[in-house]
Parts: C-alpha cells; structure tokens; sequence
C-alpha cells in the first residue's frame, strides 16, 4: 500500500511539472512575436510622442513644420501596422471590437483616445483660411448641385438621387463632412472636395460648358450659381464651397455619372457606390478602365505606381502582408476600403436628413 501511495504521489508529482511546463511554453514568445511586440510598442511610443510635439507646439502656438500633419499620419500608419503584424504573430492579441469600425485586427481599442487626439490636431491644424466663403446649408449644395449634373447628363431621377449621395459620401470622404478645410499633408488639394489648382480650373472649365443647360434645367439653382461666382470672384474658388463642390465634381466625376445606371446594378450597397467613386479620387484612370472592362469587380491593377496610391490613401498600407501585395482586383480594393465605412456611414446618415422629397 505504501508504495502505491508512493507511486501516487510520484504520479502527481509529474503532473504538477508538466503542468507547470505547458504553462510556462504558452507564455515563452517565439522570435516573431518577440520582435512584432517590440515593434509595436515602439511605433505606440512614436505616435504618442508626436501627437505630444504636436499638441505642444499648438498650445503654445508655436509655428508649425511645413506639412504638420503628415508626421502624425505616417505614425498612425505605422502604429496600425505594427499592430496588424502583432496580430498575425499572435491572433491571442486580436482584441474587442472598437468605435472607429476597424477590424480588430488592425487596431487595439485601448488606444481610441489616442485617435481621437489625432483627428483633433487635424481639425486644428486643417482650418479654413479666414477669408473662406461657407455656405450656410453645405450638404444640401452638394447634393442638389451633384443631382442637377446627373439630370442634365441624361439620368433619371431616381439615379440622379444616387448622384447626389454618392457625392455627399466623397464629401466626407475627403473632408469629413467639413467645408472649405485646408490639408494638412499637402499644400496642393484645398477646399471641400480637395482640389489642386489644375483641377479647379479643369472643373470651371467644364461647368462654363453645361452652364447653359443647368439654368434651363434647373433656373433657382442657377441664380445661386450666379451669386456665388460673384462672391468668389478675385478669390481661391476653392475656398467658396459651393464653388469648390461644383468643379471638384465637374472635374472628376460629372463624366462618370453617366455610369451610375450600372454600377447601381453591380454594386447595390450605397456604400460600395460611394467607394467606388472615391476611387474615382484615388486612381481615377484604373477605375475608369475597370468600369469600361465589363467586369468591374474582377478588374486586376498590379501598377506599382497605382498601387502606391492606394497605400497612400490607406488602402492596403497596413501591416506586412498587405503592403507585400503587388495586385489586387476591384473586389479586394473595395473591400480594403474599411477606413472610409464609417465617413460613408455618417454621409448616408446626413443624406437621410436632406433627402429630396
């Protein structure tokens, strides 16, 4: 009996050790997961102390670098990055979902904060000039200007409604929703819709060329046409809303509003709608071609220059495995294009409020 009690406890025993020895192997990092940890604390530790200069040279109102808002973006990039690179070493680190609508994944939530300080400096940072011409109603101008383009290039109503919507998403898309900012990260594209001079002028081409058949079209908006070319005049269009709206659009995507018919077909989500469109902004050749290819969705790019861009507007720029790609079809950009939802979200929100009846 003694020694089966003995055996017992020698039994026991070795369990107590393998135990101990499992738990202890769960908690020993492998070289990847040491070096991904590593990474992302340092690239959290860099954008907090930027976000810090930042903040600093605000509050003391000290003259900001050239670009003052690029820094705090390549440190987000790069803490989103770290991240998702964290995340594929060790999914156990894939955290709760978080308020911005980034996949878990790419993004811990302890940090939202820290977000929320960056689009605070932005807002700061982006403010109009203060010669600036707003518009009392901003989201009702780029709705009914982008309908009265869609109506008088041939479309429907219920697909000039579609123009209108699809035009108040890039309205948050490149503004969030506000108007007349300037960029942060750029000193070419102004304005509510992000324009360079080029392409304003390209736009107010473009308007002089339909001017005629939007006032027999449409004579009340004319009228306000009228008026705030006036206003506007000897100034920065691009700093008028309204006219910063109407050849923002009539630069990039009036032409495009003819398609709207099929790309209704082929993407029913109003939010796809909007992201297409977007791309219209980004990498306006390639869409353009995927659109005239008869299969949008399976439309491949593999131009390392278009591809650059995207990564430039955060569309695959997060995280080793996304950044290794060297092609990708219109489906997986669009479905890439996570970071633009919730600012589409907020648009058909708005859109709701304003809708024509």
């Amino acid at each position: 009996m003694p020694a089966r009690r003995q055996l017992l406890a020698i039994i026991a025993a070795l369990g107590l050790v393998l135990t101990t020895f499992v738990q202890s192997q769960a908690q020993t990092l492998t070289a990847r997961q040491t070096e991904a940890l590593a990474a992302y604390e340092r690239a959290l530790g860099d954008f907090k102390s930027v976000l810090a200069e930042r903040r600093r040279q605000i509050d003391a109102k000290q003259p900001l670098p050239n670009l003052p808002g690029q820094a705090l973006y390549l440190a987000r990039v790069a803490v989103i990055s770290a991240y998702k690179d964290l995340t594929d070493a060790m999914p156990s680190r894939i955290g709760r979902p978080n308020k911005f609508e980034i996949p878990p994944a790419y993004f811990d939530a302890d940090i939202e904060p820290l977000i929320d300080e960056y689009a605070t400096l932005f807002e700061i940072m982006e403010a109009p000039p203060a010669e600036a011409q707003n518009s009392a109603t901003p989201f009702k101008d780029v709705v009914d200007l982008a309908g009265a383009i869609a109506r008088v290039r041939g479309l429907a109503p219920d697909h000039a409604e579609a123009a209108g919507r699809i035009s108040l998403g890039l309205f948050f898309a490149e503004t969030n929703g506000k108007q007349n900012v300037r960029n942060g990260r750029s000193n070419t594209y102004m304005g509510s819709f992000q324009t360079g001079p080029s392409e304003d002028r390209n736009g107010r081409r473009k308007w002089e060329a339909i001017k005629g058949e939007i006032a027999a079209a449409n004579p009340e908006l004319s009228a306000r046409d009228d008026k705030e070319e006036a206003r506007a005049r000897g100034t920065d269009h691009r700093f008028n809303h309204w006219t910063n709206v109407r050849d923002g659009l009539m630069n990039a995507h009036a032409d495009v509003f003819r398609e709207i018919p099929g790309i209704v077909k082929t993407l029913p989500d109003p939010i796809d709608q909007m992201k297409l469109f977007e791309l219209i902004q980004i990498v306006p050749t390639p869409t353009r071609s995927a659109l005239k290819s008869g299969d949008l969705l399976n439309y491949r790019v593999s131009s390392p220059t278009i591809m650059k861009h995207l990564r430039n507007n955060s569309i695959f720029a997060f995280g080793q495995a996304d950044r290794a790609r060297t092609s990708a079809s219109f489906r997986e950009i669009l479905g890439a294009m996570w970071l633009f939802k919730r600012k589409f979200e907020k648009a058909m929100v708005k859109y709701a409020e304003i809708k024509p009846r």
